[in-house]
């Protein structure tokens, strides 16, 4: 059903775009997630009016917010796909991130209100309807809901949106809730055990989790998270690939939504090198990224001196000492300035975000220190840089 929704709906309309893909997928999300919340809402209200359980209605109200997170999830897409314009030049889709931190919040407030509902039913607990029609659509949209669910899952693997993965996810949770009052009723039916102000709360709680969760899945690209794992390797791929690079360093990736992915990175190459050779190779290398990763990547050049005798030298001492230094990921750019008393030796090193401030103290002291036991003259000029792209942890 899935893939002939897609079919019908998103490949014959937008064929090879992937924009107008997202769209359309985003689209077709929210208006099958608005159809069938607002019909399961109405019906499993229906079920908890014959049933008279406070569990199956508050579930009904659950689904009944679900249709609104449908609706807002369906503009937020219609807003992300605008073009960029003067006052947002890099694009419109972080609205896409914005909609899904909403509807999150909506969850967590459907959550505690059905709480507060269910106290109601656990101070004062009424009979229980075990109605055979009740039991049977219960069933059946528990069904529709695991549908819903890998619906969602399904498109949002597609495109990669996170917050049409959470609604999913949200599907999934009310699968269980479903599943949960209907063991509600058949307890009462068969045991005469009434748990359904419990099992109401019980749902409340699992609902406001479910919301956190999503919380954390969709806020966290607009806060600036650490990059996808894979865009960071295929970046780092792509520029290693190029014969004359001799390394990478401060790649840093902005990411302002699905398809508006910046990114910059540090290209070390031979300082004997033509520069306009150099030059040629960072443009291709930027063109090449744009065109195939679909990243907006910018190139500084770095050249490298690689004859200076002193470097491999001071290198080999640099790495065995930094090697056991804690919170030091990696060190580049190093060269060396002659003055007339004293040899500057310049490099970045690259830390941690975890206590980067002692890492940086204790590290100091180290390059000194295996600095001087080589030449006295010798002094650090050391820049410190934060790992953004945890490209070691990514490794």
């Amino acid at each position: 059903m899935t893939k002939w929704l897609i079919k019908q709906f998103v490949t014959k309309k937008c064929g090879s775009d992937e924009s107008k893909k997202r769209l359309y997928c985003g689209r077709l999300s929210g208006v099958v997630g608005i159809m069938l919340n607002i019909v399961l809402g109405l019906v499993k209200m229906f079920i908890g009016m014959l049933t008279n359980s406070i569990a199956i209605t508050a579930d009904a109200v659950n689904n009944l917010s679900d249709a609104a997170a449908s609706v807002i999830t369906l503009v937020g897409f219609s807003l992300a796909n605008r073009k960029s314009d003067a006052e947002h030049p890099f694009g419109h889709a972080r609205f896409e991130y914005m909609t899904g931190v909403i509807v999150s919040a909506l969850v967590i407030v459907v959550g505690v209100m059905l709480i507060v509902s269910s106290w109601g039913k656990v101070t004062n607990p009424d009979p229980i309807s075990t109605d055979g029609i009740a039991i049977i659509l219960l069933i059946v949209v528990t069904f529709v809901k695991i549908w819903l669910y890998l619906f969602n899952t399904g498109i949002g693997n597609l495109i990669g949106s996170n917050s049409i993965k959470a609604t999913g996810l949200d599907s999934r949770n009310d699968a269980i809730v479903s599943i949960s009052t209907l063991g509600v009723i058949l307890l009462f039916k068969f045991a005469g055990i009434n748990v359904d102000g419990f099992v109401g709360i019980a749902v409340g709680a699992f609902v406001i989790y479910s919301g956190l969760s999503m919380v954390k899945d969709t806020a966290g690209p607009l806060l600036g998270q650490s990059p996808d794992p894979e865009t960071v390797r295929e970046i780092a791929h792509l520029v290693l690939g190029y014969e004359g690079v001799l390394g990478i360093h401060d790649l840093i990736v902005h990411d302002y939504g699905p398809g508006h992915i910046f990114a910059s990175v540090h290209i070390e190459v031979d300082s004997r090198e033509d520069i306009f050779k150099s030059h040629e190779l960072i443009d291709d290398i930027e063109k090449d990224a744009q065109d195939g990763l679909k990243v907006f990547l910018v190139g500084h050049m770095d050249p490298l001196d690689t004859q200076n005798p002193k470097l491999e030298e001071i290198h080999d001492a640099l790495k065995e000492a930094l090697g056991k230094q804690k919170g030091v990921m990696d060190f580049h750019d190093l060269r060396i300035v002659k003055g007339p008393e004293k040899t500057k030796v310049v490099f970045d090193i690259v830390v941690f975000h975890e206590d980067s401030e002692n890492t940086i103290k204790q590290t100091d002291k180290t390059v000194q220190e295996t600095l001087t036991a080589i030449d006295p003259k010798y002094i650090a000029v050391i820049n410190y840089d934060l790992d953004f792209a945890a490209m070691k942890k990514h490794a």
